[in-house]
């Protein structure tokens, strides 16, 4: 169970209105702590609000695109005054997945923007007020992504790197105050987005997880930073991070990733 007097008596999830940032939610509101949800699609989070609100806890929401230049000072017209004890960031979808140089650049930017600059915008906020008080939790929705290049999603898979890198130093930073931070890393996970993209999740052998036990595992682990791997993707992490013949590696998996898009 998340402790709400070091994690509350507020927490904010930007993300929150489906897949892995509802059952964030529901199981903090499970916890006692009141939330802030952030999200752009206004059914979705309603419906989540009013499924939280009917665990007793109080909640605002936020109906939000992260890339909005005026994004942070709408969220800090509803959380200042609030006592935020835990930031979730899981708003770092894929927005555009394409070969890099016939790609877009400005949707391109969107990607950099969403999972980067709007990242380090909500974390250096909420992260200079936690370490004031001297306790609370920073987590950060990470990929699997993350440990390897991968076509039509190399810009995807750099951002994801950076996620991880920076949660290591962050980690370092804010240790010494009582706040903890934790990267949490998700594989395949079997949320609306990803059916949306029409991924193959029946595959033989292919390790999915649910959103509801990916939630309590960063929830129960929150302490344990810098990096956490969920959903028994562990092992697949430390091979991509050891490997030291790349192309081998790269190769391999991009061979097996096509055979979880459509059409393929």
């Amino acid at each position: 169970m998340i402790d709400k007097d070091v994690y509350g008596p507020w927490a904010v999830v930007a993300g929150g209105s489906e897949g892995v940032g509802a059952r964030f939610a529901h199981r903090l509101a499970e916890a006692g702590v009141n939330l802030v949800l952030i999200a752009r699609k206004p059914g979705p989070l309603e419906q989540t609000a009013a499924e939280v609100r009917a665990k007793g806890v109080e909640v605002r929401t936020l109906r939000l695109d992260l890339l909005d230049a005026g994004a942070l000072k709408s969220i800090r017209a509803v959380t200042d005054g609030l006592d935020v004890g835990l930031l979730i960031f899981n708003a770092g979808a894929n927005t555009y997945g394409h070969e890099f140089v016939g790609g877009d650049l400005d949707r391109v930017r969107g990607v950099i923007d969403l999972n980067i600059t709007a990242q380090l915008a909500l974390t250096h906020h909420f992260g200079a007020l936690m370490k004031e008080r001297r306790r609370g939790g920073i987590m950060l929705v990470g990929s699997l992504s993350g440990y390897m290049g991968q076509a039509r999603l190399s810009v995807y898979s750099g951002v994801k790197a950076f996620s991880r890198v920076f949660a290591e130093g962050l980690w370092l930073e804010l240790r010494p105050y009582g706040v903890h931070v934790l990267e949490l890393v998700l594989g395949v996970t079997r949320t609306p987005a990803m059916e949306r993209a029409g991924l193959r999740m029946d595959l033989p052998g292919l390790n999915v997880a649910e959103p509801d036990d990916v939630a309590r595992e960063g929830l129960e682990h929150l302490a344990d930073g810098p990096v956490w791997v969920a959903g028994g993707n562990g092992a697949a992490a430390t091979r991509r991070s050891a490997a030291l013949n790349r192309a081998e590696l790269v190769l391999g998996a991009h061979e097996a990733s096509q055979r979880l898009l459509p059409g393929e």
